[in-house]
């Protein structure tokens, strides 16, 4: 029994990480909010282990030496050539005695993240930013968990190649975004459908997906549980559920009384990304954010600089399938502003 075991891992460990596939991991869109789901969650942000999710920016707070070392370990999180036309990398300090201000902590929240689309699309253009996808759907947090500890595990062996000596590609990040946004206008090819989103398992990319993370979370509840004030740059809301009928408006993601804890989180500067391919709730949602004191609208043409909006519009799931059925994509972004009473 115990030669079996020893063999079955020692195959597992010769094939290498594997990324899962989503045809096994879905699950109804629809889940009641207002139900009390079993959850864990922090009395309080400074209470969260952010070092499961971020092994290489966090220590644990067990205090093993194996995940310390992982700390340690220096990796080249970016390319050092100054012809690289890429972000620039490094890693996050992960050390308990450096100062709040220098401590790494979570800027961009992406809630009801799906299966990570948009995180993938972000973490090399953002490599020194921590981002994390907030999801209420069981099986859609455990697809996107496997897939982003897979995206870090090809990044992991291709490291060690090089390490090796052996010639390793370093990604250009923009150009393959705008490959991909080219790509949505040819039919998709049936037997690529697990792996055309699934990120880079043959070139390096910035940061190699250690700045991203999924958890599961109802935001509804619990969201300045896990957020001190103004500690988010960006929030993501895209192609959120839109809950139809009239008597399931107050489950909608945008409302007043979640605009409250949106501004509560962000930042004065940051940014509400919101985008929907359903006009109905595109006008609830700018009615709403038109109405809320602490947030106004960019304009479009500030927006055409922003290198986060092409990942926006079109690094879901959601957004692709759209694209591909020639629909009509709403996008409205919105800058949190600095609260009068606080000057």
């Amino acid at each position: 029994m115990a030669g079996e075991t020893k063999s079955s891992a020692a195959k597992e460990a010769q094939n290498g990480p594997k990324l899962p596939q989503k045809r096994y991991f879905r699950q109804r869109a629809h889940v009641n909010i207002f139900n009390d789901i079993p959850l864990e969650y922090p009395v309080h942000p400074s209470e969260e282990d952010w070092s499961k999710l971020y092994p290489a920016y966090f220590r644990s707070t067990d205090g093993g030496q194996e995940e310390q070392a992982a700390v340690e370990t220096k990796r080249p999180m970016s390319p050092t050539s100054a012809d690289d036309q890429v972000p620039q990398a490094k890693r996050g300090p992960g050390n308990s005695d450096m100062s709040a201000d220098k401590m790494a902590q979570v800027e961009f929240a992406d809630i009801g993240c799906g299966y990570g689309g948009l995180l993938v699309a972000l973490a090399p253009l953002y490599p020194n930013t921590l981002m994390v996808g907030m999801e209420i759907r069981t099986k859609v947090v455990d697809y996107l968990q496997r897939r982003i500890v897979a995206l870090r595990g090809f990044q992991n062996d291709l490291v060690k190649r090089k390490d090796a000596g052996e010639s390793v590609e370093w990604v250009d990040v923009r150009s393959k975004l705008k490959q991909e946004i080219d790509a949505l206008s040819k039919p998709l090819d049936p037997n690529t459908e697990e792996l055309h989103d699934n990120g880079e398992t043959d070139r390096l990319v910035p940061g190699h997906y250690e700045n991203i993370a999924a958890m599961r979370i109802n935001c509804q509840k619990y969201l300045p549980n896990f957020f001190n004030k103004a500690q988010l740059s960006k929030i993501f809301i895209l192609f959120a559920d839109p809950h139809f009928k009239r008597r399931k408006h107050k489950a909608r993601i945008i409302s007043t009384t979640m605009l409250a804890e949106y501004a509560y989180v962000l930042r004065t500067g940051g940014i509400i990304y919101m985008i929907t391919d359903v006009k109905d709730l595109y006008d609830w949602n700018v009615k709403h954010l038109d109405a809320f004191p602490l947030f106004e609208r960019i304009p479009d043409e500030e927006l055409e600089n922003d290198p986060a909006v092409p990942c926006v519009v079109n690094s879901t799931e959601e957004g692709k399938k759209v694209a591909r059925n020639k629909g009509n994509k709403y996008l409205a972004c919105y800058r949190r502003i600095e609260d009068p009473a606080e000057q």
